[in-house]
């Protein structure tokens, strides 16, 4: 009889198991705060995830707006398990609150969830015959780039303006002072890349300074938009980091590991993203063709997130305050 019952609670005690670890997500809610412009794709995601054994009866709370914007709002309190930002410089305020790991860059692709490059957005047949740099600063050009002080897509664009010049054999005070004669032309600076989208589109301006990403998701949206990569560009690298004090860091985890596979990476690949899993690049090498000309933020022009943040974007020491104040524009105050 003993036998008979310790045969019964063994039974009792794995079905409970089982039923534990398939009903693990269920009624679980994660939140994802995330920069601006990706809000369909990662719909897409989620979506995919949701149908694995992992993701089911999971559901998402999902947040979208200028990426240093969101940094600071997570840092003071805005709940996310997952954040997916633009720029490591506003993964390290989040690092320098405490939230997130300082290793988060050792994460399988250094802790980066996609890729894109920086691109000109432009008018329909380019009337202002738009291809270089150069033409973004010619006489009657206007420009729309996005805020430095709120937006994680301006720092991308204002470090791939110096970049470009500094690859083109400019000095370090010729490069800056380009930067300074680009924003003499912007008519613009939005919160975020999708608000300045939103703008170009409305019709202001001639060229839009932007992501890959962002003018590719436009034509999807059955916008006819053109853009061209120029010659020197800048690749730029999206972060996806887990919260250390996520409730559901296990499950939270299981998401962005999932983000990382083919599966995911396929979806960046059909929605203007770069894949950064080796099995999807090969797959859409086509449609994102490498060149010679993209360089990055760890480049010996920048030295890195810390450096080129603090040096260019530090709201009271930063070029940026100094070159707003010259243009009139958004300071950050």
């Amino acid at each position: 009889m003993r036998g008979i019952f310790l045969t019964l609670v063994a039974g009792a005690v794995a079905l409970g198991v089982a039923t534990a670890a398939g009903a693990s997500g269920k009624g679980m809610n994660l939140s994802l705060v995330a920069y601006s412009t990706p809000k369909t794709v990662m719909g897409k995601i989620i979506q995919a995830w949701q149908q694995t054994p992992d993701g089911q009866g999971v559901s998402f709370t999902q947040s979208y707006a200028g990426s240093t914007d969101q940094a600071r709002a997570v840092a003071a309190g805005l709940p996310a398990d997952v954040v997916f930002l633009s720029t490591g410089a506003d993964v390290n305020l989040l690092v320098d609150a405490g939230l997130v790991s300082p290793n988060w860059d050792k994460q399988s692709y250094h802790g980066i969830g996609a890729d894109s490059v920086v691109v000109f957005a432009l008018r329909p047949g380019n009337p202002k015959h738009i291809k270089s740099w150069a033409d973004l600063i010619k006489p009657g050009v206007q420009v729309i780039t996005p805020n430095p002080f709120s937006s994680g897509s301006a720092h991308w664009n204002v470090l791939a303006a110096y970049g470009a010049q500094r690859r083109l054999g400019k000095s370090d005070k010729q490069a800056a002072a380009y930067v300074q004669t680009l924003f003499q032309h912007v008519v613009s600076q939005d919160t975020s890349a999708r608000n300045a989208t939103n703008t170009f589109l409305s019709g202001k301006g001639d060229v839009l300074i932007t992501y890959e990403s962002e003018a590719l998701a436009a034509r999807l949206s059955g916008t006819d938009i053109q853009y061209v990569i120029p010659r020197q560009t800048m690749l730029i690298e999206l972060p996806l980091v887990v919260m250390k004090n996520s409730r559901n860091k296990g499950k939270a985890n299981q998401f962005m590991r999932f983000v990382k596979t083919p599966v995911a990476q396929d979806l960046f690949g059909q929605y203007g993203w770069r894949p950064v899993n080796p099995v999807s690049a090969k797959k859409f090498s086509e449609k994102y063709p490498t060149r010679p000309g993209i360089f990055e933020v760890t480049d010996r022009y920048f030295g890195g997130w810390r450096a080129a943040d603090k040096r260019w974007f530090d709201p009271k020491s930063g070029l940026m305050v100094g070159i707003e104040k010259k243009v009139g524009g958004p300071t950050g105050g």
